[in-house]
Formats: C-alpha cells, structure tokens, sequence
C-alpha cells in the first residue's frame, strides 16, 4: 500500500538522496544529523516516545550484506526474498538488482516502510513494503532467502530472529546476515562467508570505519 503524503514530505525534508559508501549503486534518502531528523519526526506527528529514525542512515550491516548481495547475484537470483528490520529497504533494493524474483521488506516502523518505498523508486526497482512485526509468525513457504542486518543488539530481538531464521531454514530457505560484533550476535550458530571494512559510520556508530562480516545460518548437526 503506498505510504501518506506527509510521510514521504517529512522523509524529503528530511533526508538528501545520494549514493551509499560501500554501495554507491544505490541511492538513499539520508539524514545527516539524527538528532535534529528524531525531533522534527515527533514534531510533525505531534508524537513523543518515538523510536528513532533507524530508516534514515545506511548502517554497516546493511550496505554490507547489499554490497555482498550486489557481489553474488547468484545468491539471490530469481528466489523469493524477505528483509527483516528493513529500516531504509538498502538491503532490500540490493536483492532487488540482484536479480531476485520477488522481495518484500518487513519494518515495524510506518515511516521505514514509507522510505523503503521511496527509496525503492529511486533506484528503479520494486520492493514490497510491509509495516509489521513477523518475527512470531511461520515464514512464507516460498521464501528462498532470508535478509537480515544488524538486528543482534537487543537480546529478546536475537532471541526472536534466531527462531525466525531456523523455522526459514526448515522450510529450505537460505539465511543470511550481516553484523559487525553486536552484543547478542550468536556466533556458535553461524557460518562467516565474507567481511568487508564500511566507511562513513561516525554519525551512528563509535568509529569511521566498522568490519562487519557476513554470516550464514550453520545447518544443524545431525
């Protein structure tokens, strides 16, 4: 369903669309001060308690599990595709121009699934956006690939995401994910398959420069 008027004023006014560091492929609409785009977001909708503007920045995981995906086409190349905690639909669009056949990507957020839209458009691709919270639910028989970046920094989320990707991986889908070492990152169950150096990330992270690797799901023993 396309998002609201507003939304995509506020994600213009917002935001500056233009290339990603490690994926200049792909355009995004984003923000250059957090802060500042948090405060007007719950000005506008009149809101407080909102949760931050996460759609808003190209993260380190994302660009690189898209840069990973743009890479190795044949990873993604016609198979159904879902994006978890899609935040800006980066990862989303890559599978997108990667080839895939269909991809659809989930945010709880209205605003993400307004700027993965948008973004969408930009870069000439189709992406379906679907505000809600899958975690719980038994994922699409015909999902071939599972995306999902930087979403080990909760415990309760990992928990979740972890008994989303092996219920995917028992219906025969392939996993990935991208993480640059969050706190709940379950490394035991997980089989790295590249690395790759992401510049740019001092507005949201602790340095410039952040290594995140790409896992995949390691198959169950036995």
């Amino acid at each position: 369903m396309a998002q609201d008027v507003p939304s995509r004023q506020l994600i213009a006014a917002g935001t500056r669309l233009g290339p990603v560091p490690l994926v200049p492929e792909i355009r995004l609409h984003q923000a250059s001060d957090p802060i500042s785009l948090w405060q007007r977001t719950e000005e506008d909708s009149g809101r407080t308690g909102l949760d931050p503007p996460f759609w808003a920045f190209a993260w380190a995981a994302g660009q690189a599990l898209a840069r990973y995906l743009l890479d190795h086409a044949e990873v993604v190349r016609s198979r159904d595709v879902i994006d978890l905690a899609s935040g800006s639909g980066l990862v989303a669009i890559a599978a997108a121009m990667a080839g895939a056949a269909a991809v659809t990507a989930y945010d709880i957020d209205p605003l993400a699934t307004a700027a993965i839209e948008v973004n969408a458009a930009a870069n000439a691709v189709t992406v379906r956006a679907v505000c809600a919270d899958v975690l719980d639910d038994l994922p699409p028989p015909g999902t071939g690939l599972v995306l999902v970046a930087d979403a080990f920094y909760q415990r309760d989320l990992a928990t979740r995401v972890m008994r989303f990707a092996r219920r995917a991986q028992a219906r025969g889908a392939t996993v990935l994910a991208a993480d640059f070492g969050r706190a709940y990152l379950p490394r035991d169950r997980l089989t790295p398959l590249a690395a790759y150096d992401v510049p740019g990330q001092r507005v949201t992270e602790d340095t410039d420069t952040k290594h995140t690797t790409i896992w995949t799901l390691a198959e169950r023993p036995g």
